[in-house]
């Protein structure tokens, strides 16, 4: 390079780093008031992790031979580590010319954060990955070692360390990280500057917190190329917009098919594109699809309840279907929290001997409450009481970003810190990824229908104790519905454990089924038979205990979902009748798919 090269070289370099600075600047304002709230937060410890931590402390100190013994153990571990790196580094030069490493733990060998081939041929790298996993299991071991804890205490220090172990990982670090290192000799140091500016972006995006940016959001836009498929609004609450699909066929099932989303995310996680809609799929199968889209709601509608949710959601969806189609008789989705409102819906319509459902199916939704994973370190009185104060401060509503950030830190290697090392560290922009489109389309929820439902489901989980939960005025006893239920749930779901969805049927009085897909939460549902992807497993009988029911069940490839079309046609009438164009019936067509409230997203304000 040319010594003219060079200085229009530093010379850009220097107009980036300006760039970075002023906009730095600008963001101090906003920086410092969301560290201000943060530090309220941090300092009345609302998640209880403090006590938590000093609990597990306290008792731990109660035994410091066994801590004595732990610590001599991770010594010795250590030693013997750093001696066979050195003895494998010094032989392999003295034969080869070359360093190499020991072998990697066998149990970490999964891990993808240090799938470079550098974590093992390189004796540094390799030494830096089995100090930290040496590390990693040396602290989880003593946690769970500590005897005499509270189940919550154990569970938050168990959760919270693993957080603080993820965040230190040496992947996470320039200067431990192979990847980076060679990003950093190939362009002269060229990718840490984009990475600063990727880090400005997403703080200004942020309004002066960190919002990590997963995919282009300009790659996508809905009813184009994301939410595209055909169909119309045809009916509106206040808190929802109905969609009906254009028929594929020309003759549909008599019974037309309602899908109950989560109001946590968007209902086009069930319509990405053409080749892994679930909603296309099922229109092409000859159903009549309907789909709730939830509105984004303000402070305007603070103060709806879980009640309105069931009345002006599927109780006035199913309404306005009879009058679309001339049919009473449905067949039902819900999915996530959409599958606990659909739930407690049947609970009501038991009560009032109401039979318009004819087959229900739970996409990896909770009913029993008792087991949730991960997400049960979030709830817990004290934590619900100051999110009450928080939403109150702010006009009543929980911001979508917040739910978002919550679910992110519970797959946080995911994530969190492999977009950090992409877009940062090795300076790259993010991939158009349709999921991760969908992912970052956050939702806010009503301060008095989720502070409800955390009580009523999380905490007291009141849902499994007949009468507990009073819905539209009518006691809630679930053992009282009689709806053929199908229940699928996936053997990764760390939002829905697949042990606690699992409690699902047995709660519910009728002939119940339950499947377990392959993947986790969002991919084991969005696996389209075409993909070929994962497995499924089914079992005809329903032992009380999920480790039993999976011991004795059929593995199958592929997806499940062609299990589901043969589950549910006997609960279709086996007439047919022509196709229902959106529109044509009593109701009129409002304006096209995805609709307005679908549309919206918080960041784009």
């Amino acid at each position: 390079m040319t010594d003219q090269a060079k200085m229009e070289q530093m010379g850009q370099l220097a107009q980036s780093i300006a760039a970075v600075a002023e906009r730095a600047t600008k963001l101090i304002p906003q920086m410092a008031k969301k560290q201000s709230e943060d530090a309220v937060s941090l300092f009345s410890d609302e998640l209880g992790i403090g006590k938590a931590f000093l609990e597990v402390a306290e008792q731990a100190a109660k035994d410091p031979m066994h801590l004595m013994e732990a610590n001599t153990r991770f010594a010795q571990d250590y030693f013997r580590l750093a001696q066979e790196t050195w003895m494998g580094a010094m032989g392999a030069m003295g034969t080869t010319g070359g360093a190499t490493a020991p072998d990697a733990p066998k149990e970490k060998s999964a891990d993808k954060r240090f799938a470079d081939t550098d974590w093992n041929a390189n004796p540094w790298h390799a030494f830096v990955k089995q100090s930290y996993q040496l590390a990693t299991d040396h602290i989880q071991r003593n946690i769970e070692s500590v005897k005499d804890v509270s189940p919550d205490a154990k569970k938050k220090v168990r959760y919270f360390s693993k957080q603080m172990l993820d965040a230190a990982s040496p992947t996470n670090f320039a200067m431990t990280n192979p990847a980076v290192l060679r990003e950093i000799q190939a362009t002269k140091g060229e990718n840490l500057v984009k990475g600063l500016k990727n880090f400005m972006r997403d703080l200004e995006r942020g309004k002066g917190g960190l919002s990590i940016a997963m995919t282009d959001p300009k790659a996508f836009e809905l009813g184009k190329n994301v939410a595209s498929t055909p169909g119309k609004v045809v009916f509106e609450t206040p808190l929802m917009q109905l969609l009906q699909y254009e028929p594929s066929t020309k003759n549909v099932h008599a019974a037309p098919l309602l899908i109950i989303p989560p109001w946590i995310n968007k209902y086009y996680i069930l319509d990405l594109q053409p080749k892994n809609s679930f909603i296309k799929w099922a229109v092409d199968q000859g159903f009549t699809v309907f789909v709730i889209s939830w509105v984004n709601p303000d402070a305007k509608l603070a103060k709806k309840t879980f009640d309105d949710y069931m009345t002006e959601g599927p109780l006035a969806a199913m309404t306005a279907m009879e009058q679309a189609t001339g049919v009473k008789e449905i067949n039902l989705i819900g999915y996530c929290l959409g599958g606990t409102l659909a739930a407690c819906m049947l609970g009501v319509m038991a009560a009032k001997k109401d039979t318009r459902i004819k087959s229900v199916t739970f996409f990896t939704s909770l009913v029993d409450f008792a087991k949730p994973g991960d997400l049960g370190v979030f709830v817990d009185e004290q934590q619900v009481s100051a999110l009450e104060k928080r939403m109150a401060k702010r006009g009543g509503f929980l911001e979508g970003s917040e739910m978002a950030s919550t679910f992110n830190m519970l797959r946080a290697n995911d994530l969190i810190w492999s977009f950090y090392v992409h877009n940062y560290l090795m300076g790259k922009d993010p991939f158009p990824f349709d999921l991760l489109f969908w992912n970052s389309d956050a939702t806010r929820m009503p301060a008095a229908m989720h502070t409800f439902y955390l009580r009523e489901m999380y905490i007291k989980n009141n849902l499994t104790k007949p009468g507990a939960v009073t819905l539209q005025g009518v006691p809630i006893d679930l053992s009282k519905v009689e709806t053929p239920a199908y229940f699928i749930s996936t053997i990764e779901d760390h939002i829905a454990p697949w042990v606690a969805t699992y409690a699902g049927p047995h709660l519910l009085g009728g002939a119940n089924r339950f499947v377990l897909g392959g993947s986790g939460h969002i991919a084991g549902i969005v696996n389209p038979p075409a993909a070929n992807k994962y497995h499924y497993w089914t079992n005809s009988k329903l032992p009380k205990e999920p480790e039993d029911w999976l011991r004795t069940a059929t593995q199958h490839p592929g997806s499940w979902w062609a299990d589901w079309l043969a589950w549910v046609a006997p609960h279709n009438k086996a007439k047919q009748v022509p196709a229902r164009k959106p529109g044509s019936g009593k109701l009129k067509a409002i304006e096209d798919a995805p609709g307005r409230y679908a549309k919206f997203r918080l960041d784009a304000q």
